[in-house]
């Protein structure tokens, strides 16, 4: 029995910090395939089966998730989009990416994937998860015995699992990329130089799927969620606050940038939601070091310009599991290259996020080069099936590795 002064020890094979996307899709492989992990998560089960985020899942990965048995809900529940809108100087363009690719993105918000990952895991499968965890430690990462530790929220005490490997998928402002010696990474960031006002609307969509409005006063945009909630995006100057933005300032401007002939008016209703987002990306290369390996918003972060952050969550998971599988049958080629076919999709999306940004953003840049540019993008993407084809199979990602 441990001494007061000692942390309760357990071991495992893979300790898996954050109950995300990332981390729960890694779990949940881990535990199929027999390899024993353990799951940390800093909030409660119910927390993380609520907080907002993105809404689109790319069909790839739709596919991916139900090959292991994870989309049942998500083939019953979601709803799909095959078209989306852009609207400028007054006029409706219908883009039509199902026509164009043969796929189609599934609406299925994040707080729900993360409920059904959850539910396989802990309740289908038995999984160890320990919610609420506090003052998360990592040890020895680039030894042969690597460890986590963390107090329990209960009882205060000490707890300490030893393990192989340690998956960090505990985004942003975890502490899986902070334990990582200065100098063994390359933290790579770019600002698009805008910042957006996310709005959760308790309100019915008022089109069919998702709409662009480009105008010159800023990029505004319609997502539907559900019969009842739409998200709503509207640009603002970065540094503006939530606060600035009062309920009809917010619709005033939403009714004005998504106008269009033929649209009909936005159904207006309480928000529930408001947030301001800086839209910059970073990336972490490599993913890896010694025993800890990056996934999802810990190892990179892409502006939600173009739904692509839980993609790249899932397709880091499925690569990183699959991976420490594979070792576990003796075989370590997953593991070695496992952040450079992770970058893979990673900078091939911040391109695409990139070049998305200034078709929405050149408009409102009060740089005349820029909305000159901009829209001859826009003209060709209307006007050419090549560059359609193109830009659809990147809006909607590929399954095979970019």
């Amino acid at each position: 029995m441990s001494s007061p002064a000692e942390p309760a020890l357990t071991r495992t094979s893979v300790a898996v910090i954050g109950a995300g996307p990332a981390g729960l899709t890694t779990a949940n492989l881990l535990r199929a395939a027999g390899i024993d992990c353990v799951l940390l998560e800093a909030e409660s089960r119910e927390f993380i089966e609520r907080r907002p985020r993105a809404g689109f899942v790319e069909e790839w990965a739709v596919h991916a998730l139900a090959r292991h048995g994870l989309a049942d809900r998500i083939l019953e529940r979601a709803d799909t989009q095959a078209e989306f809108e852009f609207r400028f100087d007054g006029e409706r363009h219908t883009f039509r990416t199902a026509e164009l690719t043969g796929r189609r993105h599934f609406v299925y918000p994040q707080p729900l994937l993360v409920t059904d990952l959850a539910a396989a895991y802990v309740d289908r499968a038995g999984g160890d998860v320990r919610f609420g965890v506090r003052e998360v430690r990592l040890h020895d990462i680039d030894g042969a015995r690597p460890a986590v530790s963390y107090t329990d929220p209960e009882t205060g005490a000490r707890h300490r699992i030893e393990c192989d490997f340690i998956a960090g998928c505990d985004g942003a402002r975890g502490v899986s990329r902070a334990a990582i010696p200065a100098g063994r990474t390359r933290l790579t960031r770019y600002d698009h130089g805008a910042a957006w006002l996310a709005l959760l609307a308790e309100a019915p969509p008022s089109a069919d799927g998702v709409v662009f409005g480009i105008h010159e006063r800023g990029f505004g945009a319609h997502m539907a969620r559900s019969p009842e909630v739409t998200r709503y995006y509207l640009e603002v100057r970065p540094g503006e606050r939530a606060e600035d933005w009062p309920h009809t300032r917010v619709w005033d401007e939403l009714q004005l940038r998504l106008a269009a002939a033929g649209a009909r008016p936005l159904a207006e209703g309480p928000l529930r939601e408001r947030v301001v987002l800086d839209m910059h990306n970073y990336v972490v290369e490599p993913m890896s070091y010694g025993r800890l390996h990056l996934a999802g918003d810990a190892a990179h972060l892409v502006a939600p310009i173009a739904a692509k952050g839980m993609n790249l969550a899932l397709n880091d998971a499925l690569l990183l599991a699959e991976a420490l599988i594979a070792h576990y049958r003796g075989d370590d080629r997953g593991l070695a290259g496992y952040s450079q076919a992770a970058l893979r999709r990673v900078w091939q999306y911040l391109e695409f996020s990139q070049w998305l940004s200034e078709v929405l953003h050149g408009a409102s840049s009060g740089d005349r080069f820029r909305a000159g540019t901009a829209s001859a993008r826009l003209r060709r993407l209307l006007g050419s099936p090549s560059a359609a084809k193109a830009f659809a199979d990147l809006y909607l990602g590929e399954e095979a590795d970019l």
